[in-house]
């Protein structure tokens, strides 16, 4: 597995003087996904845990009803870049090969691609939602800063944290925030967990709410504040929307038992 960085040389200056440094960076790779043959989309990604971006990003794009139905049967090398060559059935190809997508993707747009205004604000699915407890926020955040090697080394990626059924946290890092969620959505699913809720080192938007509940996600917090859209299509789906979560403070936009807070 790729470790998700590499080392360049360059100039650090302090107070004018300059020193040789070894500076570790976040990679920035093309990653294309390819269904049953047919390329679907590329997404700017860190080159780790690739299996999990592609059971996540399967799922939480509705592009499978279930992770089982998803299989990675190659990871291939080009140039640059990689190929992920992934097998569906043909019901779930044929549903994918109808909503079309075009192949550029910035690093983690989860909308890059898509044709026309229809593909962007797809329906939404409802969910249960879940109680915004301050204690276990606190207490995930906390686990989530402690578990990101690559953001501390390089101080240039996002992470995501997927509390599952079993209370098992599953934390993934990217360069794409989006690339992120797939990642710890995927690492869940791969363990034969259900993702219950959903941690993010960002602003909430549409994006990541609607990847959540598409995985059947009930609650999303985000460090930073959701969109005015994000907060609409949570309610929409049931789910309990939570930003600014930073240490003991946090804002409830959407969901239940507010007197927890």
């Amino acid at each position: 597995m790729n470790d998700g960085h590499r080392r360049v040389r360059a100039r650090r200056f302090v107070a004018g003087v300059g020193q040789a440094v070894d500076e570790p960076l976040a990679e920035e790779t093309p990653v294309a996904l390819l269904y049953n043959g047919h390329p679907h989309a590329v997404m700017m990604a860190t080159p780790a845990d690739l299996e999990d971006f592609a059971v996540g990003f399967s799922v939480s794009e509705g592009l499978v009803a279930e992770a089982g139905e998803v299989r990675v049967v190659d990871q291939m090398r080009h140039g640059d870049g990689i190929a992920l060559h992934l097998h569906v059935p043909q019901a779930a190809f044929d549903a994918l090969v109808s909503r079309g997508r075009n192949l550029a993707g910035r690093t983690g747009c989860g909308l890059c691609g898509t044709e026309s205004l229809a593909d962007a604000i797809r329906p939404i699915r409802r969910v249960r939602g879940l109680p915004a407890v301050s204690g276990r926020l606190v207490m995930l955040f906390d686990e989530l800063q402690a578990r990101q090697p690559l953001n501390a080394l390089t101080g240039g990626v996002h992470a995501a944290a997927v509390l599952d059924d079993v209370l098992h946290l599953h934390v993934r890092e990217d360069v794409g925030r989006h690339n992120a969620i797939d990642k710890a959505i995927g690492a869940a699913l791969r363990h034969g967990a259900s993702p219950q809720q959903l941690l993010v080192t960002s602003r909430a938007s549409y994006e990541v709410v609607h990847k959540a509940a598409t995985a059947g996600i009930g609650l999303v917090a985000a460090i930073s504040a959701p969109t005015a859209l994000a907060v609409r299509l949570a309610s929409e789906a049931g789910l309990t929307l939570v930003g600014f979560a930073r240490g003991a403070r946090h804002t409830l936009y959407t969901g239940i038992d507010a007197e927890t807070l």
